[in-house]
């Protein structure tokens, strides 16, 4: 750790189905609300899984400023929500950003040098707008009813917006939220799955600790409330058919009875800061982001099964980083996808790890309550873990009962409970491809 700037977590932006900014979400927590019921963004009647997590009802221009609202044409919904949760973590974190100044909700002008000021964010496979695309395909077929290409050059494609593609390309997100916060600093988008928002936070860990920037907004977004995202694991039977008429207990991270994981929509970006930039501006510091690490899973790129330990490798990396040992960690954020054989595997990896003594330590999920959020479940679970250890206090996890008779993950099931935490594990990995992460967070200590 010698050598590189220390790295502070001060400013929390998160959109979920339980509520929308890390005060709402966090309340939400504590009283074990699931934010999981029947799909209502369109008919899912043909689907086996007609559940999932979607967001409460907002107001876009809430977060934007006035100059900017016609580019929300060409937002997809993902780009919408990484916009929302970008709003919230530079309010949270005390930045007069570009668009707080332009709201008029700074009392002076800006207190970030834009040119130092860098973004990570995980986004995933952005769903066309199936109704806008299938009109257009009408058009496009000949007279034996049959696809043209002819015809969609002719007539299908010129019923789609010219800037119709910007709304679907994954580096859209990043793309808007820079623009509307200015941050010119270095800018990237990951595109791992589930892995995603892990990465793309250790990218700016180590952006800011190398001292490219001073200040970097990361982790991710994704909405898979939609046809296509759901289709794809029914294919790969990996979602829940079951919960259709209790959709509120359906999510069911490392339960016995689990049966797959459940869509949702939702993500969170953080806001990370160089120590001696958060101490020039007296930014309130939630935790201090001391270690990062990451893997692949050679053995698959289609799945996970019970053997698979490459996440093994990302949680050992990060302890190193850390220069922390198992026995220093007083929390741990698993993930716990309710898929059979996805939380096996971890289960599997943090026994590895931590041995016998997980079974002293308390651990938390949120899965039950949110469902997967694709490329936003991990900043969801990052900002989870660093609020828990800011104020020593750990949420119960729904749906984790009748535990597995392998899972040693010891969750608070009934009532929060006070914890003087001190240092913390949270991981994600990514249903297909085989990408993991880890990230270990510190209280803070001068």
């Amino acid at each position: 750790m010698n050598g590189r700037n220390r790295v502070v977590v001060t400013g929390l932006g998160v959109a979920t189905p339980i509520g929308l900014g890390i005060g709402e979400f966090w309340d939400a927590l504590l009283v074990k609300r699931s934010g999981i019921k029947r799909i209502e963004a369109f008919d899912p009647a043909g689907f086996g899984c007609q559940i999932g997590g979607e967001l409460p009802p907002f107001k876009f221009g809430d977060f934007i400023p006035k100059t900017y609202r016609k580019s929300s044409k060409v937002m997809a919904r993902d780009i919408v929500i990484a916009v929302i949760c970008a709003y919230y973590a530079v309010k949270d974190a005390g930045l007069a950003t570009k668009c707080i100044v332009e709201r008029g909700e700074s009392d002076g002008p800006s207190n970030v040098d834009s040119r130092r000021f860098g973004a990570n964010i995980g986004a995933g496979l952005i769903c066309a707008d199936l109704n806008e695309l299938a009109g257009a395909m009408s058009l496009a077929v000949d007279e034996h009813r049959k696809f043209s290409l002819k015809n969609w050059g002719a007539e299908g494609m010129q019923n789609l917006t010219p800037l119709w593609l910007l709304k679907f390309l994954p580096n859209m997100l990043a793309c808007h939220v820079t623009i509307v916060h200015d941050a010119q600093a270095p800018s990237n988008t990951i595109t791992c799955g589930e892995a995603s928002s892990h990465l793309a936070i250790g990218e700016a860990f180590r952006t800011i600790a190398r001292g490219d920037a001073d200040v970097c907004i990361c982790g991710g977004a994704e909405s898979k409330i939609n046809p296509m995202a759901i289709a794809r694991p029914h294919l790969w039977n990996r979602i829940n058919r079951d919960g259709n008429d209790r959709p509120e207990s359906a999510s069911r991270p490392f339960a016995a009875d689990r049966h797959g994981m459940v869509p949702a929509e939702g993500g969170g970006l953080a806001i990370l800061e160089s120590l001696e930039h958060a101490r020039k501006r007296n930014a309130r510091i939630y935790a201090e982001l001391v270690g990062f690490g990451s893997s692949c899973n050679t053995k698959s790129w289609s799945g996970r099964t019970e053997d698979d330990d490459s996440l093994i490798l990302a949680m050992e990396k990060a302890l190193a980083d850390a220069a922390t040992k198992p026995e220093e960690i007083d929390l741990v954020c698993a993930c716990g996808m309710g898929a059979p054989g996805a939380d096996a595997a971890e289960m599997s990896c943090w026994s590895r790890v931590f041995g016998d003594r997980l079974n002293t330590i308390p651990a938390m999920t949120v899965r039950g309550a949110v469902g997967n959020n694709g490329a936003g479940t991990g900043a969801i679970d990052f900002a989870t873990t660093v609020t828990a250890l800011y104020r020593r206090t750990i949420p119960p996890s729904i749906n984790t009962a009748p535990p597995d008779e392998k899972c040693q993950l010891r969750f608070v099931k009934d009532e929060p409970i006070d914890a003087g935490v001190h240092a913390a594990m949270t991981v994600g990995y990514a249903m297909s491809g085989g990408q993991n992460a880890a990230l270990l967070v510190r209280r803070f200590e001068e």
